[in-house]
């Protein structure tokens, strides 16, 4: 029995995504049935690690596929693979829902979530430099206060702007500034020591 090698067979997988995602631009759905038969368990598994939460992970699953339909027309196979382009707007829309809700409810919880955020594309040697930054990172926002760990978590991790983090926290945008400020005072003399592991 002939084995396809790996290249070859992701090569096979992509040109057929590739032209499912073609079909779906001139409205077949079919096409879009079959994609999301082929696809949607990997897409499903990157939104459920991010949001740890299996309700939301499968409303934004069923979000990302309406998002294909809609936009199938703008995918550019020269510009990347087909696989690449769907988990990017999986990322894209599971962090928007992460971040939603964060937001929404006030809640920061741990800080490894941003982990998530990083570039799936990493060598496990950049992966395990990574790993090792963020210890250093986390063991640094330990000497914070709550309140700054706060303020720079929804302003570095969540993404949200000084004046959204004021309306969210309800509180002046002078004090989430000062928070912000002498927050990162703090870290950065947390990660002297470390410095030298935290140059990539």
């Amino acid at each position: 029995m002939l084995v396809m090698p790996l290249d070859s067979a992701k090569a096979v997988q992509d040109q057929e995504w590739a032209q499912l995602i073609a079909l779906t631009a001139q409205g077949d759905q079919s096409a879009l049935a079959t994609l999301y038969d082929r696809t949607s368990p990997q897409v499903f598994g990157l939104i459920y690690k991010i949001l740890n939460n299996r309700e939301a992970a499968e409303e934004v699953t069923l979000d990302v596929y309406t998002q294909v339909w809609r936009q199938a027309h703008t995918y550019d196979h020269a510009r990347g693979a087909p696989g690449a382009w769907l988990m990017m707007l999986a990322r894209t829309r599971a962090i928007d829902r992460f971040r939603a809700g964060a937001a929404e409810h006030g809640r920061v919880e741990s800080l490894d979530a941003a982990a998530l955020f990083a570039s799936q594309d990493d060598t496990p040697e950049q992966d395990v430099e990574g790993q090792e930054r963020r210890r250093y990172v986390q063991q640094a926002l330990a000497v914070l206060t709550v309140e700054q760990r706060q303020a720079i978590a929804l302003a570095y991790f969540y993404g949200l702007s000084q004046s959204e983090i004021a309306e969210q926290l309800q509180l002046p945008l002078g004090t989430v500034k000062t928070r912000i400020r002498l927050g990162m005072i703090k870290l950065r003399d947390a990660l002297a020591p470390y410095e030298e592991g935290l140059v990539p």
